[in-house]
């Protein structure tokens, strides 16, 4: 089950679409090591919760709005929840040595 993005040139926010109501959407991410997601857009509010992986990056396009605008890397910490803002244009790179897994729950206004 997928949803497509609301802006023709991005992709989907995540790898898959696991629910979605009136209220979240929810969306899992996995990536290989050495790959990159689709550039995308967060439209909403959203937490992003690490499963498991080593080390990610966010690549953020030169038109975001969101708050990483610059290249950013981190170590995964898995059962980790950041609460991000909308607005960011970018793609997520797993640039550590581990399958990176991630779920994202968009909060719906």
């Amino acid at each position: 089950m997928t949803t497509p993005s609301r802006h023709p040139k991005l992709g989907d926010v995540g790898t898959r679409l696991l629910l979605e109501n009136d209220r979240v959407r929810v969306w899992e991410v996995r990536l290989a090591p050495g790959e990159q997601g689709a550039v995308h857009h967060h439209e909403l509010d959203h937490l992003l919760v690490q499963v498991a992986g080593d080390r990610i990056a966010v690549v953020p396009d030169p038109s975001s709005q969101g708050p990483f605008r610059s290249y950013l890397e981190a170590d995964v910490i898995p059962g980790a929840v950041v609460e991000v803002g909308r607005g960011g244009v970018e793609a997520a790179r797993n640039v550590g040595s581990e399958p990176y897994l991630e779920v994202i729950v968009e909060l719906k206004d």
